[in-house]
């Protein structure tokens, strides 16, 4: 999401609103059409064409939605309607110009007024970016989108033979890996429905009834709010897949509910960020990565759906046990039993949100009908909401509806085009593959070397850039030398996805967890910490499913199982020891958690000796610790014993 995506509502008055809602409707109809081969009204553009109708309208969006610069917050100045215009303009001429394209070969050689066109079409897509993905994806677009220019003056394996400035361009906008490649026809054919899919479920109501579901499903226990908070930014992380627009909204009720219960502020505010942050791993949805994942990789979504599966529960089981060993360790109780939703009745209200994500599930996981799925799930929620008077939709829903499709498209398609110079640039040149070829050489074939090249260059890449920015930067240099090395597909591209994501929780950029301190009101420093220590198991989980791909659902069935029980047990282990609290013998010292990540380490480390060692290991450690817990505190064993029996 863009750093001031948040203040765009201010700078739109009725009409401009109305013209978004508008870009956003038409946007809309032309992707069901072209999905379905509706052709409505004999409408039924070639593929480069259609992309561009798309870019032209979202590119639109994006340009009056998201301000120029700071002063530009609270108004709409006169050249952000020249630029939108230019840019409908602009992609219009280029997709009735499709076919004349694809014929004549413009990528090479093209009319003059297509080249200026093209110029400009460029100019906009950087201005777009800019603004969308803030100025460091800016640059990196401009420096590699220009790199064929200046390709022949670079030294060794970055040379490549120069192109001039217009091949450059007409490359980039009538070439097929730049502007129209992979990233903007997985939004064009995938993710607009998965988007639609989203914001109909939160329109009609489904963001209160999964934060009700999760308050009825843990609110009574121990620390309970924060646990709702988990559970709750887990679903709507997965349906949203923006880390900060889910903290600005579910964090809104669940941070102050944390604090009211004892957590500190920047503890639940760490909470809240980390959860959210998790979201972009949590299927079904995963935000727009996955989707671009697929598409690279070669495999339906649904492949990276369930490889993703494991890590991401893994990751909120981390979470989970955290929240709950500090409300043991600091005696916090739950939520008051009048604030607690009934189970039953949740369901019965919000059983169609249910419904509708279990038949998006089926029709991902076993028909396969990815485009499709999003469409057909959104038209049996809008179906089932027409008879449900508190989730029907309005005129100012539909209304809202298509606005938020129309800026959240719009944002995509502008950091995605900005991106797509990125990948042209290095595709022209041929550079990519020669990077990955120079990687394996200086790694010596040393994949502990490489794993760890790919974590801090991931990890420095994801603070200047998005989640999606980042992976498909990395896929394109990074992810080929991590398979050459032998290593597993799925696994390498999963590992720069998460790695690219920390940034969101680590210090200096943590954006994930200062906008939790600021909804908070939260010390930004402390929150980041305590965000890294509460996220801490994402930094350990990459390098044991890209080494062990046992944890992503891949290999033997057996093996698969042993893995998902021994990594469980670790995460128990290593959140027992983050939190000092270990279950049924309480309170644990600094010299204890430490002896106690030894197992979990052991467990972790894929291998049959590892786990025996590890599996003893923790046995002995606990049973002592059991005896020796009981041994010094008799007597205050026996009076919580008592306490638990008259509660029961």
């Amino acid at each position: 999401m863009s750093h001031n995506s948040d203040n765009n509502l201010v700078r739109l008055n009725r009409v401009s609103r109305a013209i978004v809602i508008l870009l956003g409707f038409v946007g809309l109809l032309m992707a069901i059409n072209q999905t379905f081969s509706l052709s409505l009204f004999g409408f039924a553009p070639l593929g480069n064409a259609f992309l561009y109708y798309l870019i032209g309208i979202f590119l639109a969006s994006a340009l009056l939605c998201y301000p120029a610069r700071e002063a530009d917050r609270h108004c709409l100045p006169w050249y952000d309607w020249g630029l939108a215009a230019t840019a409908l303009g602009c992609a219009t001429y280029l997709g009735l110009n499709g076919l004349r394209m694809m014929q004549e070969g413009w990528e090479f050689f093209a009319p003059t007024e297509a080249t200026a066109i093209a110029s400009i079409m460029v100019l906009l897509v950087l201005e777009g970016v800019r603004r969308c993905g803030g100025w460091a994806i800016f640059a990196v677009a401009l420096v590699f989108g220009l790199y064929p220019i200046y390709a022949g003056y670079m030294p060794g394996f970055l040379w490549s033979n120069p192109f001039t400035l217009g091949e450059t361009i007409r490359s980039h906008v009538m070439g097929v890996e730049s502007i129209v490649g992979v990233p903007m026809q997985v939004v064009a054919n995938l993710i607009i429905g998965f988007v639609v899919f989203g914001i109909a479920l939160t329109i009609t109501g489904g963001g209160k009834f999964f934060m009700d579901f999760a308050t009825a499903l843990m609110g009574k226990s121990r620390g309970g709010p924060a646990k709702v908070a988990v559970i709750s930014s887990a679903f709507m992380g997965s349906l949203s897949g923006s880390a900060v627009s889910n903290i600005l909204t579910t964090g809104a009720i669940t941070i102050p509910a944390m604090k009211r219960s004892g957590y500190s502020k920047e503890y639940a505010a760490a909470v809240e960020a980390c959860s959210s942050t998790g979201g972009t791993l949590m299927p079904p949805i995963m935000g727009a990565v996955a989707f671009i994942m697929a598409s690279f990789l070669g495999v339906s979504y649904s492949e990276v759906m369930i490889a993703a599966l494991l890590p991401a529960i893994l990751f909120y089981m981390a979470l989970i046990l955290q929240v709950d060993n500090y409300a043991a360790r600091n005696g916090l109780k739950g939520m008051p039993a009048d604030e607690i939703p009934k189970v039953w009745q949740t369901l019965k209200a919000g059983w169609l949100y249910l419904l509708s994500l279990a038949l998006l599930i089926y029709m991902l996981l076993v028909m396969r009908l990815e485009s499709y799925a999003p469409y057909y799930a959104t038209l049996v929620l809008l179906g089932i909401s027409l008879f449900r008077r508190q989730q029907q939709l309005n005129i100012q829903k539909t209304l809202d509806f298509f606005f938020q499709l129309a800026k959240s498209i719009g944002n995509l398609v502008a950091v995605l085009a900005g991106i797509g110079l990125v990948v042209g640039g290095l595709s022209y040149t041929g550079v990519a593959g020669s990077f990955s070829r120079e990687l394996l050489l200086y790694a010596g074939g040393s994949i502990p070397l490489m794993l760890a090249a790919g974590a801090i260059t991931s990890f420095v890449l994801g603070m200047g850039m998005t989640v999606s920015a980042c992976y498909i930067f990395l896929s394109i240099l990074l992810a080929p030398a991590l398979v050459s090395a032998g290593l597993n597909p799925m696994g390498s591209h999963l590992f720069i996805l998460y790695w690219g994501m920390l940034s969101y929780i680590t210090p200096p950029v943590a954006l994930a967890a200062i906008t939790a301190a600021g909804v908070a009101g939260a010390n930004n420093t402390k929150t980041s910490l305590h965000a890294v220590r509460l996220g801490g198991i994402l930094f350990v989980l990459p390098f044991l499913f890209v080494l062990n791909p046992a944890l992503i659902l891949q290999g033997e069935p057996l093996r698969v199982v042993i893995s998902s029980i021994t990594a469980l047990v670790a995460i128990w282990l290593v959140a027992a020891a983050m939190e000092g609290y270990l279950y049924r013998v309480g309170i644990i010292g600094r010299f204890a958690r430490v002896f106690f990540l030894l197992p979990a380490g052991l467990l972790i480390y894929p291998g049959w000796v590892s786990d025996l060692i590890g599996f003893g290991l923790l046995v002995s450690y606990y049973a002592v610790h059991y005896v020796i817990q009981r041994t010094r505190h008799p007597v205050a064993k026996e009076i919580a014993t008592l306490k638990r029996a008259d509660e029961a």
